[in-house]
């Protein structure tokens, strides 16, 4: 079997390390080199999962074992797409696997959805959790009413943080900026609004508990109603369907009786028809709906019963998208890469070298354990072609570096990602918590000018690593001076891997 020498990774969230871990383990001779947007790692890892599920975020331990690996390159602030193209990678690579995500959200495509204070989830999201893109964003929390479209855990994400009390995030990674609004939030009441019922909800039974020991905050069903059909009956008898069974069982356990001084509301069966208001949002039409179909095959068909929620916010969490990007076959109705188990194809016939993995391959489903199976399965087809693939040459990275020195590009390595890292702890360690994020790629890239760290010449393992911003602070870090790197120019990465 030929085994390439280079392989490109384009995302550096949990599909992409996974992947590049599965190629790390499988062939012992070949390096990858991971490309991120931004200048900072981990993806939703970092800018998607909730502040208060910090334990969710300790995967981050293995990503950070995956980028010690001498076999292994972080180019951050790369944009592929405008910086690079894929074309230029497939020159210069022998595998490429495209790993970037599903980053755009769904519309709900109703009247009156660009009304002032109709948001995505996804921009809400973004916004708490420091993502530079949604950093200036503006929310209006001085409405006491708020509408969250969707029934899914990003949904469950968005309702528990405009619910929980501020007191409750303060500790925890979310954006300084984020807090400062929500601290003053008059949001008191939430409704949670599905288009199937119960046992359709797509609610991990996890993050459903989780929104039930939200702090002085009454659960309940619209009008105290569980209404599962004899369909649905069965889908709860299936063994395989358990997560749905808790679910039914936690909402049937709900009771208006326990009167909080916030309220978070779940309805089922309806869709949003249209949103009102002057300028801003006032109000949601909502068409109620019911389920026709087979067991694991009910749709939700419009009825002409309405119901309307007076609100001054509306949330939508109704899925995302994959962004196509030039050179590469996109599924527009799908959202996602035109792909067969991994491999992409344009029209049926196999692109040579080109993969996909994650959301960006198989649509936004399940959590993020689920990225390393579907990984694996990416990583494995690699493998089969390699074995009848003709060695052809290629120009190497060494070609793609000098085009992005060329256009100026300022290329964050793994070094610069550290001083970035160790300022957020640092500051996050004034405020008594984790981390407090930069949010600005401008601000990052400061850092990474001003910043210096100082390491032992010698030693590998656990070094107290001094990092100076106008000010010091210590932080220890791992001491990664033990590497050997050559051939890299000094103007974009030597200086950030030594």
């Amino acid at each position: 079997m030929t085994i390439p020498m280079h392989a490109a990774v384009v995302g550096s969230g949990p599909s992409g390390f996974y992947a590049a871990e599965a190629l790390l383990k499988a062939l012992p001779d070949i390096s990858i080199d991971m490309f991120e947007r931004l200048p900072t790692p981990y993806g939703l890892v970092r800018s998607g999962v909730a502040p208060d599920h910090a334990k969710l975020k300790q995967v981050t331990l293995v990503f950070d074992k995956i980028m010690q690996s001498e076999r292994f390159t972080f180019f951050g602030n790369v944009n592929v797409g405008s910086d690079v193209s894929v074309s230029d990678l497939r020159d210069a690579y022998d595998i490429v696997i495209l790993a970037y995500g599903a980053s755009t959200d769904r519309k709900m495509g109703i009247q009156g959805e660009n009304l002032q204070n109709s948001h995505s989830a996804t921009e809400f999201v973004g916004w708490y959790n420091g993502h530079p893109d949604f950093r200036d964003e503006v929310f209006d929390l001085g409405q006491e009413v708020a509408v969250v479209v969707g029934h899914g855990n990003v949904a469950a994400d968005v309702s528990r943080i405009l619910l929980q009390p501020a007191d409750e995030l303060r500790k925890t990674d979310i954006a300084a900026h984020a807090l400062e609004v929500l601290a003053e939030s008059k949001v008191r009441e939430v409704h949670l609004v599905g288009r199937r019922g119960p046992a359709q909800a797509k609610f991990t039974s996890r993050e459903l508990r989780g929104l039930g020991v939200i702090p002085n905050c009454s659960v309940v069903t619209h009008d105290d109603q569980v209404v599962v059909n004899p369909a649905c009956e069965t889908e709860l008898a299936d063994r395989l369907n358990v997560n749905a069974l808790q679910n039914v069982e936690f909402f049937r356990s709900l009771s208006s009786a326990n009167r909080q001084s916030r309220r978070l509301t779940f309805h089922f069966c309806l869709s949003p028809e249209r949103l009102e208001g002057e300028s801003r949002v006032e109000k949601l039409v909502l068409r109620k709906n019911r389920l026709i179909g087979k067991p694991f095959e009910q749709t939700a068909r419009a009825t002409n019963e309405r119901m309307t929620i007076d609100c001054g916010l509306v949330l939508s969490s109704i899925g995302y998208r994959g962004q196509q990007i030039e050179g590469v076959p996109f599924d527009l109705r799908q959202g996602v890469v035109s792909n067969q188990q991994g491999r992409v194809e344009d029209e049926g016939t196999q692109i040579e070298g080109l993969y996909v993995t994650g959301w960006l391959k198989r649509g936004p489903t399940g959590v993020i354990g689920t990225n390393r199976a579907d990984s694996i399965e990416t990583v494995q087809h690699v493998l089969e072609d390699l074995a009848s693939r003709k060695p052809e040459p290629k120009q190497g990275r060494e070609a793609l570096i000098a085009s992005l020195a060329q256009k100026s590009v300022r290329v964050v390595g793994l070094r610069d990602w550290l001083k970035i890292d160790g300022v957020e702890r640092g500051r996050g360690q004034e405020a008594g918590k984790a981390r407090e994020k930069v949010t600005r790629v401008s601000e990052m890239l400061d850092i990474v000018s001003l910043c210096h760290i100082h390491e032992p010449k010698e030693g590998r393992g656990i070094a107290s690593g001094r990092l100076v911003d106008r000010g010091t602070f210590f932080h220890r870090r791992h001491c990664w001076h033990h590497r050997k790197f050559s051939d890299w120019p000094c103007s974009l990465v030597a200086q950030n891997r030594k």
